[in-house]
């Protein structure tokens, strides 16, 4: 059972946006960008699910660190944070947390009994997975809804996916049998550039979480470390002749595709956050 604390009162009817390490995060790109999330939002944590119920602890091992010349134990672990963004009308709250190895029902059900006590009206979570897409492009993300009603609002799609899931899809399904709205959004890493960090997958799954709740985030050094990664990428491929011919062939039929990103209303819509998230941050310094 989560024992929620130190809740802000008040909460304007929050939205809960998680990601979890693991088999649904490509590239460590989802669990970044709640990452940054967190940082720049400065946000609060309000619970932590006990990791003794859900973690096989030689999977995922606690590790030893020192904290002023003291060794501390840090178990694995799913936190719930609060967060009150500048730009948004409402409260987020933050699920930062690792595949549970057992008990996925149970683990679920305390994640959203918590977000039911925190007034929790959407559901959006965030994964990354391997695909067939150039790094040299804007990084796809595919949000998807099992809800028509929430389809028709947020102007998604239904999922047509069937196979093996992870602890997203099950998250985002024991939402529905709730009746809670829920959004899920993917982004597609590059699988010959998949290990980890995906700085440019985070940046997208970041960028569409702002479209998709119509605020805007600071985005800090993630634009530097995206333009770096994609450096480091390019060259990769200029050293090796089998990989530069595979990242052309994945170019042509990116550019020769009908592609969302590429739409007049698109390249608005990121221009209008562009300007906003320009006056936020003047308005800060």
């Amino acid at each position: 059972m989560v024992h929620l604390h130190d809740v802000p009162e008040g909460l304007r009817d929050p939205v809960l946006v998680a990601a979890f390490e693991g088999w649904n995060d490509a590239g460590d790109a989802a669990s970044q960008a709640v990452a940054h999330l967190v940082e720049v939002w400065g946000a609060r944590e309000v619970g932590v699910l006990d990791p003794e119920d859900y973690y096989d602890f030689q999977v995922n091992r606690p590790r030893v660190r020192f904290d002023d010349g003291r060794r501390v134990l840090s178990w694995p672990s799913t936190r719930i944070l609060v967060a009150t963004p500048p730009s948004l009308a409402r409260d987020v709250v933050l699920v930062q947390g690792i595949e549970p190895s057992t008990r996925w029902r149970s683990y679920v059900a305390e994640l959203l009994d918590a977000a039911g006590e925190l007034g929790v009206s959407l559901v959006v979570t965030l994964g990354a997975l391997l695909a067939d897409v150039p790094h040299t492009r804007p990084i796809p993300v595919i949000t998807t809804s099992d809800d028509p009603a929430t389809r028709e609002r947020y102007g998604v799609g239904a999922s047509d996916y069937e196979g093996p899931t992870g602890i997203v899809g099950v998250l985002a399904h024991a939402a529905a049998e709730r009746e809670l709205a829920a959004l899920s959004s993917w982004a597609r890493v590059p699988h010959y550039a998949g290990a980890p960090p995906s700085p440019k997958a985070a940046l997208a799954l970041v960028g569409r979480l702002e479209a998709l709740l119509e605020l805007t985030v600071a985005h800090g050094d993630l634009d530097e470390q995206a333009q770096a990664w994609e450096r480091g990428v390019d060259e990769l491929a200029e050293s090796d002749d089998e990989v530069a011919d595979y990242v052309h062939a994945l170019e042509e039929d990116v550019d020769t595709a009908d592609l969302p990103e590429a739409s007049g209303d698109a390249i608005a819509l990121e221009f209008e956050r562009y300007l906003r998230r320009r006056g936020d941050e003047r308005g800060d310094s």
